[in-house]
């Protein structure tokens, strides 16, 4: 199990992680060699950085990173057994694609008869059968980054880092391989720590979301209580909640200007979070006078006022048909998609 045990990372004057503690390889309490965290967060949080730290590319400012309790101080990069996957594969442009993948398995020292079938093993693991004699540069995004997850894979690392790895891909190619990525890593049972800025990667890879920001670890949770419980103001904007909402919960029923809706927390006051989907068209809503709209592929998009007694309020709401600038409509709160902040 990886433990970051209070991490502080600084270059020069400027602090780029402050006192992180994290832990990997296990999750909710118990041990699970197929643990997988996400660390979620806008450009320049730290999140790149703190990874390298873990790879032993960054020194620490402060704090330790531990493996099942060692302090990996003194450990160099090369005798972590940690495989790397960076955003651009990184590949060597002068071997062909057994030749890259077999690259950590000569460092091992592994024989050639093992090194050569575990190249083909891999290769029908990442999909790409029959592509060992193809040179690199022939490779699509996609194939690239599927070798170098291999290559990563082949010496069997006891933790994968993997930095942004398909945030180069278009978001067609991307969506597939999140699937393959998330099949791979369990069926080989590797956890893996994965930095990402994309919402749907996290939720669909991780066992556990990490949110960082400004440099510190500002929540780590499971991803749907994530999204339904984020603990900040700051937390639930970066997740998609452009408007917060205050409201009053007494017996799992929240009151707000947008009227009542049941939600999952004790009684006192709350902030709800609001993104698309949140709020939808409904006949015993409250009024709410239509500003504008705009079609969209599941239907139509439509901005309106609620009066509210801080003054108007801009929602969002999903519709099957475009109503007139100006027009009333009733609008309510989806409990499936609004989030408790706190």
């Amino acid at each position: 199990m990886l433990t970051i045990d209070r991490v502080s990372v600084r270059y020069g004057d400027r602090t780029a992680v402050r006192d992180v503690s994290l832990t990997v390889g296990q999750a909710d309490g118990t041990d699970r060699a197929d643990a997988v965290t996400a660390m979620l967060g806008p450009s320049g949080c730290g999140k790149s950085t703190l990874l390298r730290a873990v790879a032993g590319l960054e020194p620490l400012a402060g704090g330790r990173i531990l493996w099942d309790g060692e302090d990996l101080a003194h450990v160099p990069t090369h005798r972590r057994g940690f495989g790397m996957v960076f955003q651009d594969g990184q590949l060597f442009g002068h071997r062909d694609v057994a030749g890259n993948i077999r690259y950590g398995l000569q460092r091992h020292h592994w024989p050639r008869a093992e090194a050569n079938a575990r190249v083909e093993e891999l290769l029908e693991l990442v999909g790409l059968p029959g592509m060992a004699a193809r040179p690199v540069g022939e490779l699509s995004g996609g194939q690239q980054q599927r070798v170098a997850l291999a290559r990563a894979l082949a010496p069997k690392p006891r933790l994968l880092l993997l930095d942004e790895p398909l945030s180069a891909l278009d978001r067609q190619l991307r969506d597939r391989l999140v699937g393959d990525l998330r099949r791979i890593l369990r069926e080989t049972a590797t956890p893996a720590l994965i930095v990402t800025h994309d919402h749907d990667e996290a939720v669909e890879l991780a066992d556990t979301v990490a949110v960082l920001d400004a440099g510190e670890l500002a929540q780590v949770d499971r991803p749907a209580r994530l999204w339904r419980r984020p603990r900040t103001p700051d937390v639930a904007r970066f997740l998609g909640y452009s408007v917060l909402l205050d409201a009053q919960v007494k017996g799992l029923q929240a009151t707000s200007a947008l009227g009542q809706v049941l939600v999952d927390c004790p009684d006192g006051r709350f902030q709800l979070g609001l993104r698309p989907g949140s709020v939808v068209i409904q006949a015993h809503g409250v009024p709410a006078r239509v500003t504008g709209s705009v079609p969209t592929a599941d239907g139509v998009r439509i901005t309106a006022a609620v009066d509210t007694d801080d003054g108007e309020l801009l929602v969002d709401a999903l519709g099957d048909t475009p109503p007139a600038d100006g027009e009333i409509v009733r609008v309510a709160l989806n409990p499936r998609r609004v989030a408790v902040i706190g």
